[in-house]
């Protein structure tokens, strides 16, 4: 059942043909935070074509994915993970799910195979809005909202967008197996 009210944790699915922006086509987007200074959201189901280890080849050695997070400060890198007690200065987005902390600390921890992959997801950029623009996407039909599961955030979310069409149900079914690219069709 769609959520009727914004609050950090929950997950925006885009609908399709709306947005008319590829960054957000097709994209689940975590909200990260929601309040009178506007919203900010990492996409969770779109992978980069390379990895941690590509950026940090001396220290990580596991494979760990990194997601487009959205269109702003894609030169930074974010994350958000499930451990807080393994990381200092993490801020609570919902239940069992954390945005940043000390990242050297997690550069150590991931240097000493201490960090699992279902445990962390990291990011280059954010999806960021200013005061009352998501409220406005929304009124908009630019977005649905559903509340998150954990473990659909730190699992592969190749499919997540489709998943999330289907579990809406009424007129979002058609988008579910709808092409990417509508002109394909």
């Amino acid at each position: 059942m769609p959520l009727n009210q914004l609050e950090k944790g929950n997950l925006l699915i885009a609908r399709p043909t709306i947005l008319g922006d590829f960054t957000f086509n097709r994209s689940v987007i975590l909200l990260a935070d929601h309040s009178e200074d506007g919203s900010v959201g990492f996409i969770i189901n779109k992978s980069l074509d390379f990895n941690l280890s590509d950026i940090f080849p001396d220290i990580i050695h596991r494979n760990f994915h990194i997601f487009n997070g959205g269109p702003v400060e894609q030169d930074k890198l974010f994350f958000i993970h499930s451990i807080p007690e393994k990381i200092p200065g993490s801020i609570k987005i919902v239940r069992d799910i954390y945005w940043g902390g000390d990242f050297d600390t997690v550069k150590e921890l991931l240097k000493k195979d201490e960090i699992a992959e279902n445990e962390i997801k990291f990011f280059l950029g954010y999806a960021g809005w200013q005061v009352h623009q998501l409220e406005d996407e929304l009124n908009s039909a630019s977005w649905a909202m559903l509340e998150n599961k954990k473990k659909e955030i730190f699992e592969d979310n190749t499919g997540l967008w489709k998943e999330k069409m289907k579990e809406l149900g009424g007129e979002y079914l058609i988008w579910s197996n709808a092409p990417e690219n509508p002109s394909y069709n």
